[in-house]
Parts: C-alpha cells; structure tokens; sequence
C-alpha cells in the first residue's frame, strides 16, 4: 500500500527531476496534484536543460603561467605593514622560526600555572612546629594567661569558704 504525501518536499521533486522511473506512486500524484511542486520541477527541468546547453569558454593556454609569474612577484613582493610582515614571516617561514616561539609559550604558561599553584596551594605559608607540649600543659597555659577566668575562679573560691 502506497504512502500518499500529504506537503511538498524538495527531495521527492529532485527524484522527480533525475529518476522519474524510480519515483514512487505517491510521489509522482503529489506532483501532479500541488500546483508549487508542479512549477519547481519545470523550474528545475528549465535549469538543467540550460545548464546542458551552457559551453563553458577556453581558457588561454597562457593562463597558469602568467598566475605563477604573478603569485611569485606576490611572494617577493615585501608588505607595507610592519604586522603583515611579522604574520607572513611565522605564518609562511621555515619551521625553525615556529620552535622558539612555541618553546617560549609553553614557558610562560608553566610560569604562570606553577605560580597559579604556589598561590593557591598555601606552599609558602609559614607553618608552625608541631608542639613539644601535652595536652595538659597547652590546657594550663591557656588558664594562666586568661586572668579574668581566674578572678571569676578565685571569687568563687571565697565564696565558698565564706559560705560553709
């Protein structure tokens, strides 16, 4: 059972247009039933046919030497511009002038990582010993130097000794 084609489709008019033996049967109705596919497939026929008739002209048997004359005066030709020269220069040189150039690239990148992570990594942070001390001895330094703690300790010890 034949599908019918129910909008027009560029690809089934092109079909029409170089195989229309092997177009299918919905194909074929639609193009004769749309108006728009009607018209484009004798727009293309018109195209094609003038394309067939078209001869294309001689070129001079000149030709390729005269662009090769005029491409190797382009070539020797030195630029005005002093970015132009530079670009041409790396761009068309020899690869020996590449290499440096990558070689100080990729320094500067491993420059700019390596101190990336110098900065982020905390590398140069002075870092503290690790304590000698015990637990105990931290805990009785922190007691002694906060003086306020021990007046409140202090006070509550004579009030107790006041109290009984």
């Amino acid at each position: 059972m034949a599908k019918k084609m129910t909008k027009c489709d560029e690809l089934a008019v092109a079909e029409m247009l170089f195989e229309p033996e092997k177009a299918s049967a919905a194909v074929k109705s639609h193009v004769a039933e749309c108006a728009a596919c009607t018209k484009q497939l004798a727009e293309l026929r018109t195209t094609m046919s003038l394309l067939d008739e078209w001869k294309v002209a001689d070129a001079s048997p000149y030709f390729m030497t005269r662009m090769g004359a005029r491409l190797n005066e382009e070539r020797r030709a030195e630029p005005k511009n002093v970015l132009v020269r530079i670009w041409n220069k790396l761009a068309y040189g020899p690869q020996r002038a590449v290499r440096p150039l990558a070689a100080m690239a990729l320094t500067v990148m491993l420059l700019v990582g390596g101190g990336a992570y110098v900065g982020l990594s905390g590398v140069w942070e002075p870092q503290m010993p690790p304590s000698t001390n015990a637990a105990v001895v931290v805990d009785l330094q922190n007691l002694d130097s906060n003086a306020q703690l021990l007046d409140q300790l202090e006070a509550m010890s004579n009030a107790q000794d006041n109290g009984d």
